[in-house]
């Protein structure tokens, strides 16, 4: 795997990065100093950029293509937005984790992208009868069709963090895989932080083809490997 740093002036954007996952991957990058230049790209100022030196664009992603300078000159894209069905309801939640998405990988790879790595989810399936795993599947069929050089897409199972937004469910939830997380460490959820460092060494190191589908175990692995190399 690749040390950290010589970055050569190459330059990423990030998409969700007010998310848990997110924050994470951008403290990881701006640490590693992969890139010369990184670029948050959200629908509201969120004053990460002041505190980390990254670059901040606001975009409305109702009209997104009147945004494309905001996705040019990039080498890599990573992607962690989402929402819930609670929060956006039913087509709000289509239109974040599927239509934004796909429109955002659109205009990346017209601006120059050649590497977009995407967080998805585990058990994602276009033929789901649940519309979460569904729309999940939808949005990486739609993405792989952009046709990237590469294409990284993560499938962690549940996520373990402290949220800054109340999900009481999936906190009950979280309490209990972090107990089995003890004895099946891989089986059933996944630290945000190293979902967050497998999409960071995704970049690092070389692609086993043109689209690689990462599950859960392999997060696990990799995010791992770059924890105990420090790379």
């Amino acid at each position: 795997m690749a040390a950290a740093g010589g970055n050569g002036g190459r330059s990423c954007f990030v998409l969700g990065a007010s998310g848990e996952t997110g924050r994470v991957l951008l403290r990881e990058l701006l640490a590693r100093q992969l890139f010369a230049r990184v670029t948050l790209i959200g629908r509201r100022w969120l004053g990460l950029g002041e505190e980390t030196g990254a670059a901040v664009v606001v975009v409305d992603f109702e009209r997104l293509s009147e945004h494309a300078a905001a996705f040019r000159g990039h080498d890599v894209g990573f992607c962690c937005l989402g929402t819930t069905r609670a929060k956006a309801g039913v087509d709000g939640f289509i239109r974040v984790d599927r239509d934004y998405v796909a429109q955002a990988a659109e205009l990346a790879r017209a601006g120059g992208c050649k590497h977009f790595v995407l967080q998805s989810s585990r058990g994602a399936n276009q033929r789901s009868r649940f519309l979460y795993l569904r729309v999940k599947g939808e949005v990486e069929n739609l993405v792989q069709a952009v046709g990237f050089d590469r294409c990284t897409i993560l499938r962690p199972a549940v996520l373990l963090c402290k949220r800054q937004e109340s999900r009481p469910m999936e906190w009950i939830a979280q309490q209990f895989l972090g107990v089995v997380a003890w004895v099946f460490p891989t089986a059933y959820s996944i630290p945000v932080e190293m979902v967050a460092r497998a999409m960071v060494a995704s970049v690092l190191q070389p692609g086993k083809g043109k689209v690689e589908v990462l599950e859960n175990g392999d997060i696990h692995k990799l995010g791992k490997a770059v924890s105990q190399q420090g790379t």
